[in-house]
């Protein structure tokens, strides 16, 4: 790990396949001190860069274009990948909450989304993903479990 990467507080993957809401949570979470470790548009594209790059957490749109929303999506990640996810939602549907539930999350939270709402739950599921890689006894994410 290079001395630049210790003094990142954690790696992002961005899943959004809105270019600007995109860039705007790339801003944010760079200007907070976090590492965007790659961008996706789509489900299957966010599957494959979980897979290659690792990241400490998954920030999750939930209504994506394509075959898969954000939900669908991380209930395929949970087959190979505990990484901590924050959905954010265009609404507060009880619906897609409940859905979310169950791949567990750290936070569901509507946009638009600011700094001082996204910085809590970021480092906090940046704590947890690296107490889980290096080998801690993982908790559950869910803070919406019971």
């Amino acid at each position: 790990m290079t001395e630049k990467e210790k003094n990142k507080k954690g790696s992002v993957l961005i899943v959004e396949d809105d270019k600007l809401i995109s860039l705007v949570q790339e801003r944010l979470l760079k200007k907070l001190g976090f590492e965007v470790k790659g961008k996706a548009k789509s489900g299957s594209e966010a599957i494959e860069k979980v897979k290659s790059s690792s990241p400490d957490l998954i920030l999750m749109d939930i209504s994506l274009a394509g075959d898969m929303d954000g939900i669908e999506t991380m209930t395929e990640i949970r087959k190979f990948s505990d990484t901590p996810v924050i959905y954010l939602s265009g609404d507060q549907d009880k619906y897609n909450y409940r859905r979310a539930k169950s791949t567990g999350f750290i936070d569901y939270l509507v946009k638009p989304v600011t700094a001082d709402e996204l910085v809590g739950p970021v480092s906090r599921a940046v704590k947890e993903s690296r107490k889980q890689k290096q080998g801690s006894n993982p908790q559950s994410y869910s803070r919406a479990a019971g």
